[in-house]
C-alpha cells in the first residue's frame, strides 16, 4: 500500500508520539541499572518501545514505497514529511 504524503506525515506524528512516551517513561523510572523497575514498569516500558519500533518501521516501507511510486529521492520523501510533521497539525 503505497500512502499519500499526508498519510505519511501522520504516521510520522504517531511514530513520534510513540517515541516521546517511551523517553518519557524511560526518564520517570530511570535507568533500569540503578534503580530496579517493577515488573508492570518493564513491560509498560516495552510496549511503548515495540510500539515505537513497529510504527517507525512501518513509516520507513511506506517512505520507501511512496518515492519509489512518484520517482523520487526517499532522502527528499523523508525531510518533507519531517518537516510537515513538526508543523501542528491544523498548519500541516
Amino acid at each position: 500500500m503505497v500512502s499519500t504524503l499526508e498519510e505519511l506525515v501522520e504516521m510520522q506524528r504517531a511514530a513520534n508520539d510513540a517515541q516521546a512516551t517511551a523517553d518519557e517513561l524511560r526518564e520517570k523510572y530511570g535507568p533500569p541499572a540503578a534503580t530496579p523497575w517493577t515488573k508492570q514498569q518493564t513491560d509498560l516500558y516495552e510496549t511503548a518501545l515495540r510500539a515505537w519500533r513497529d510504527l517507525d518501521r512501518d513509516l520507513q516501507i511506506e517512505i520507501t514505497e511512496h518515492a519509489k511510486e512518484h520517482g523520487r529521492p526517499r532522502r527528499e520523501i523523508e525531510a518533507e514529511v519531517n518537516a510537515k510533521a513538526r508543523q501542528p497539525a491544523e498548519d500541516a
